[in-house]
């Protein structure tokens, strides 16, 4: 039983959400500010949080930066717009989905069911997923990222980026197919944060081999380039 956290000082919504949530069997605990949310984190060990962005206090941007400095716990960010600007910085602040409010409760539990299908704890995880070429090793099941057999500290939404490139040699990804099918958004305009993410990656992986490169297809996207 996958256990989800839900942060809103809203508390209608709050009891909203958790009626729907335990309908679907999952077990949910409420927060209605940030201060109290990172404490009900360390206590509940959630397998997912649905975190509002505009929270009493600490605000939800705060709230995600402190949990991803200590967990991978997946984030579904609530807001009550669809500003470009609030999904890329959610994004970059390593948020897994969003959801506008008002919202359907069937989204979120659909949205919900999807991210933790991706990060493993939807009951289809397969054993082991990993690729490696010469000094990479690319582990998503433990999300490890290896480099000349050192462990890289990496985010959780880079690794699953490179694991993804990786796993696609020499396939060319436009920055919309890489939002839609690493992130899970289907949405336009906001890919900037693709950018941001492959400039992170190649500061870890400049120099580390001469058969393969994360490469710039100018005017199309990026790929993971192996050389015969």
């Amino acid at each position: 039983m996958a256990k989800i956290l839900i942060v809103d000082d809203d508390t209608n919504i709050c009891e909203l959400l958790r009626l729907y949530i335990e309908k679907e069997g999952f077990e949910a605990a409420i927060s209605n500010d940030g201060e109290s949310a990172l404490k009900k984190f360390d206590s509940f060990s959630p397998d997912l949080m649905l975190l509002d962005i505009m929270l009493p206090g600490l605000d939800g941007w705060q709230v995600c930066r402190e949990i991803r400095k200590k967990s991978s716990c997946p984030i579904i960010m609530l807001t009550a717009k669809g500003e470009v600007f609030d999904k890329v910085l959610g994004l970059e602040l390593g948020a897994d989905d969003y959801v506008v409010k008002p919202f359907e409760t069937k989204e979120v539990i659909a949205r919900i069911n999807a991210v933790l299908r991706r990060s493993g704890k939807g009951g289809d995880r397969l054993d082991n997923k990993e690729v490696s070429y010469e000094n990479l090793v690319i582990n998503l099941t433990n999300y490890e990222l290896k480099v000349k057999g050192v462990q890289i500290d990496t985010p959780p939404k880079e690794m699953e980026l490179i694991y993804h490139l990786a796993s696609n040699p020499n396939r060319v990804f436009t920055r919309d197919q890489l939002l839609d099918e690493v992130w899970g958004f289907d949405y336009y305009g906001d890919s900037r944060t693709v950018d941001v993410h492959i400039k992170r990656l190649r500061e870890k992986l400049e120099g580390v081999s001469e058969k393969w490169s994360l490469k710039t297809v100018w005017g199309v996207g990026y790929k993971f380039e192996v050389k015969d």
